[in-house]
């Protein structure tokens, strides 16, 4: 019996309009009432989750920027991780052979220095946005985290150049295929998962996942009951073959599958068509 569900966002729980259907609400909502803890994982920076936790109105632990934050029901810090200021100084005043927006995160926001509206479609629901920066005067004692943003091909280039410039010390991981994420050494949603179990005195065999990305890998792997949307990346499904493949977030299949679980967990799941 899972006494605790770990909830991807973007290409998992929410539709692919970045939005929250009902039917998963709804399903959100009865597990809640069967005394599941709810846990949202995503890449999403705090100061956004907590105005979709509201909008959601359910009690929910909150791991964000991938793991490098976790905060509890009523929005205390429990766990924080930030890239060392020497890999923040490196990755930020390198000069990449790289076309790639870059990104950075910390506790006041979201910084770049190119305006890039088009990815203000994924933050409708909440309104949170990017502030305009020089990023080569951003203070690298102050870097949670750093994205770059290009196209899949162009972004796994640039990841081979990451590797060796940084070697071991940060943890490079694929958020969605153009999205390349530079994170603190050993911080990922699985290492972050199983410090709030921790703190939960909770197994991790008793929890279940859901994810898309190669950020989710951790996290899927080290529950009790792991699931692979079937719109995830290729590589997850590569990284991951022994867990189950459940149908796509265009059609709530999260949602799908709970209500699977709830009503009939003596029977197999088959994924909706």
């Amino acid at each position: 019996m899972a006494r605790l569900a770990a909830f991807d966002m973007d290409g998992t729980l929410l539709l692919p309009s970045h939005q929250l259907g009902q039917q998963t609400l709804s399903s959100l909502l009865a597990l809640h009432q069967r005394n599941v803890l709810l846990a949202f994982a995503t890449g999403r920076h705090l100061l956004e989750m907590q105005i979709l936790r509201q909008r959601i109105t359910l009690p929910a632990w909150l791991i964000t920027g991938n793991g490098t934050r976790v905060h509890d029901l009523d929005g205390n810090l429990l766990f924080a991780s930030d890239l060392s200021p020497s890999v923040a100084e490196e990755v930020l005043h390198s000069r990449w052979e790289s076309t790639a927006t870059v990104h950075v995160f910390n506790d006041d926001g979201w910084f770049t220095d190119v305006p890039v509206p088009q990815m203000l479609q994924a933050h409708v629901l909440s309104g949170f946005s990017y502030q305009l920066r020089d990023l080569k005067s951003f203070p690298a004692h102050e870097v949670t985290k750093i994205c770059f943003v290009d196209g899949h091909d162009a972004l796994c280039q640039l990841k081979t150049q990451l590797d060796a410039a940084l070697g071991d010390r940060a943890h490079l991981c694929f958020s969605a295929l153009d999205c390349l994420e530079v994170l603190p050494l050993n911080c990922n949603k699985g290492s972050a998962l199983a410090m709030l179990c921790q703190h939960l005195s909770l197994p991790l065999a008793e929890c279940m996942a859901f994810g898309d990305a190669m950020n989710d890998r951790e996290m899927l792997s080290l529950v009790g009951k792991g699931f692979v949307m079937g719109n995830a990346m290729s590589q997850l499904k590569s990284a991951l073959p022994h867990l189950p493949v459940i149908g796509h977030c265009e059609t709530q299949a999260v949602s799908h599958y709970l209500n699977h679980w709830m009503a009939t967990p003596h029977l197999a799941y088959s994924p909706e068509c």
